[in-house]
């Protein structure tokens, strides 16, 4: 039986520049080279998601690239955000699995231990992240100066990132969960796994395992 499944990932940042695009999608695709990911991102957004406000103007831009991918013939969608934007909408509309990169993150989290860490981007842990794990989120930081994505690109913002992660280890937990898509991009799960050994729940990665599996078990595989 063919195991290969059509997934579209959309990107919650304008984004110009191919690689860095196409960055969530090679990540999965090199754990589960089953799912075939194609990248399309939300226009005029190119600071993304960091509020209230911003994630209002991205949710009417995600459901329409989310319905393209249907009408195509993929198999899911995956929103990767760490906030679900536009997730509890998709699911009523669309006939496909949609995964939100934040509600992945925490259910495969509270698979691994009980008292969990998040590294969030700005102060407060994305509502979905928190309302799953509920008494099991223990712990919260994050980086000093960063306001969106883009200020992790930077040596300063992935300095910060390192710091608050260090912080976030001395705390009593089991389990670490980067609150943020966009530490998936700069690779900050490789830079806490050289200080760390709890485990690591790497957002992207996490929607990428929960669409394999959904697909899987749809398909009766």
């Amino acid at each position: 039986m063919n195991s290969t499944f059509r997934v579209g990932l959309i990107r919650v940042v304008t984004l110009r520049d191919k690689e860095l695009l196409n960055a969530h999608a090679l990540m999965i695709q090199k754990i589960l080279p089953e799912l075939k990911v194609e990248s399309r991102c939300i226009e005029d957004q190119p600071e993304g998601i960091y509020n209230d406000e911003t994630e209002k103007k991205a949710v009417p831009k995600i459901i329409r690239l989310a319905k393209d991918f249907e009408k195509e013939g993929f198999d899911a969608v995956i929103i990767s955000c760490a906030a679900d934007p536009g997730v509890e909408e998709l699911r009523k509309q669309l006939k496909i699995p949609v995964i939100g990169a934040g509600s992945a993150a925490a259910s495969l989290a509270l698979a691994y231990g009980k008292r969990i860490g998040v590294l969030n981007l700005t102060r407060e842990t994305p509502r979905v992240i928190s309302e799953i794990l509920g008494p099991h989120l223990v712990a919260e930081e994050s980086p000093r100066d960063v306001k969106n994505t883009l200020d992790l690109f930077t040596e300063r913002g992935l300095k910060n990132a390192l710091e608050a992660l260090e912080k976030l280890l001395r705390k009593d937990i089991d389990v670490i969960l980067l609150g943020c898509t966009g530490y998936s991009t700069i690779g900050l799960a490789d830079y806490a796994k050289k200080i760390n050994s709890k485990p690591i729940i790497d957002p992207v990665i996490a929607s990428g395992f929960v669409t394999y599996s959904l697909l899987k078990m749809k398909r009766g595989e």
